[in-house]
């Protein structure tokens, strides 16, 4: 199985999202763009696990999410990692919030021990619109930090679960499913 924690959002953020981002999809680049139901956050990607390891992976979920409250998030402006001459993500971004950074802290803590090596990089939040292709070349990419620039979307959500997350990989791209979902308080 091809797991990760994340954090997901109800289905009218996404789809407003998706609308939000309609002229961008449209210019033809070299991006493999996320379907609306499959934008979420993630906060630790596992990659492939066994599945009889799927009780302690549930019990390390449920001593992550102890204590956490549902998490009030503002999602809202654009950019790409790692920069616009090499995109290989365009996201859309979310304010920085410290009841956000001390469950992605608590996750990483929590699976560290089941194996799972803590994330090297400093925790960027943000939703994952779409990817590079494989064979993208630098100039597939012109003009995409302009039609950045004037799109629009801002919004206040609250999250109320901590999910851990299955990942399946489709010819039309990934299909995610919760395996098991925390509730926060």
């Amino acid at each position: 199985m091809r797991l990760f924690v994340a954090l997901n959002f109800p289905p009218q953020v996404r789809q407003a999202l998706w609308q939000a981002t309609a002229p961008l999809r449209d210019r033809g680049l070299a991006v493999k763009w996320v379907r609306a139901e499959g934008i979420h956050l993630t906060l630790k990607f596992l990659g492939e696990v066994d599945e009889e390891r799927d009780g302690e992976l549930r019990a390390a979920l449920t001593r992550a999410a102890a204590g956490a409250r549902a998490l009030t998030m503002q999602l809202g402006g654009f950019g790409v990692f790692p920069d616009f001459q090499r995109p290989r993500v365009v996201w859309v971004g979310i304010a920085p919030e410290p009841a956000l950074e001390l469950l992605q802290h608590q996750v990483e803590r929590e699976f560290a021990p089941l194996g799972f090596p803590t994330e090297a990089r400093a925790f960027r939040p943000h939703l994952t619109l779409g990817r590079a292709a494989r064979d993208a070349q630098p100039c597939d990419f012109a003009g995409l930090e302009a039609a950045l620039g004037p799109l629009r979307y801002e919004e206040t959500v609250v999250v109320g679960a901590l999910d851990l997350m299955e990942s399946t990989l489709q010819s039309g791209g990934a299909v995610y499913n919760v395996r098991h979902s925390e509730r926060l308080s």
